[in-house]
């Protein structure tokens, strides 16, 4: 994979943090087990787990996997967030951080494959979480056809049609970019507050 400047997406998840009001904040996600809150502290996690994935600083925020416990949120989350975003986003503009390899979530794994997963995971958590809250979601072009391209080839690299976070939601052939990769994800495209969550 080629680099991808991270900062356009990282920017847009940061602004719809920022809009998030603190009555959204248990409000339920197409995360199953996430409230708002707690995938804003997952997010929080991610980018520090992904930044010091492409610094090659690799320890504690790299070692931990994803499901290692329910992230949340502390009282100085809205400086945190947008802060460690930027820093994401700034570790990746590194022409090194592709090299090589590293780890993140606890797994080894190509330099340019963490950058993949990482804007996978701010397409995808970007959406969950303007759906979640309900704000218009327009991801940064780059950054959704690197996700998209990474979920389809985990897709159809595991044999059963299954993508990296579990059964493939099926969606038309011709739906929008942005369905077919929330698809590929596992989650239903058609969801909104309400609904029973998946992926």
């Amino acid at each position: 994979m080629t680099m991808v400047d991270l900062g356009p997406q990282t920017r847009l998840v940061a602004r719809l943090a920022a809009s998030v009001t603190d009555a959204q904040l248990t409000a339920a996600t197409p995360c199953p087990d996430y409230t708002v809150r707690n995938l804003l502290g997952h997010l929080l996690m991610l980018s520090a787990a992904f930044r010091d994935a492409a610094r090659k600083d690799l320890g504690a925020t790299t070692a931990a996997g994803p499901d290692a416990h329910v992230p949340d949120i502390g009282p100085g989350w809205r400086e945190e967030l947008p802060r460690a975003l930027d820093e994401l986003a700034g570790a990746w503009r590194d022409p090194a951080a592709w090299a090589g390899s590293t780890r993140a979530g606890g797994v080894d794994l190509p330099g340019a494959v963490a950058g993949a997963v990482a804007l996978d995971e701010l397409v995808i958590h970007g959406w969950d979480l303007a759906r979640a809250t309900g704000q218009d979601y327009a991801p940064d072009p780059a950054a959704l056809e690197a996700a998209h391209g990474f979920l389809r080839a985990a897709a159809d690299g595991s044999g059963r049609g299954d993508g990296p976070f579990g059964p493939v939601v099926p969606v038309p052939p011709d739906a929008p970019l942005l369905d077919r990769a929330v698809g590929l994800s596992g989650r239903d495209p058609g969801w909104r507050p309400g609904a029973t969550a998946r992926g």
